[in-house]
């Protein structure tokens, strides 16, 4: 059932690429098990503490869709938010339309 693409740049820019991510897995989940430096997850993906930010590639930022009020709130407390491709990982789950998604890691500096 693993067979997604994700391909994941992290803080110090060192880009990494999973080919087994399973269906329903988020973002921040698959950085935090790989230690993608720059995924925090502190809060296990309640999207209550954006120590999982992430910038969407142009391309992708379409089939991810826009945050919702909360997770934008999240976001809005953050200084380097790319609008309006910023994202939390933990609010993006892997689903077969996600296959090959590239995302970088925000920096953390703000937090």
């Amino acid at each position: 059932m693993g067979n997604l693409k994700v391909t994941m740049t992290d803080v110090n820019g060192v880009t990494t690429t999973f080919d087994n991510v399973e269906e329903g897995t988020s973002l921040m989940e698959l950085g935090k098990q790989n230690d993608i430096a720059g995924i925090m997850g502190d809060c296990g993906g309640g999207c209550a503490c954006a120590t999982c930010h992430v910038y969407v590639t142009d391309e992708w930022f379409a089939k991810v869709g826009e945050p919702d009020d909360i997770e934008f709130a999240m976001l809005d407390m953050v200084s380097d938010v790319q609008k309006p491709t910023s994202r939390l990982g933990c609010q993006i789950k892997m689903k077969p339309d996600l296959d090959g998604i590239e995302v970088t890691v925000a920096p953390s500096s703000s937090y």
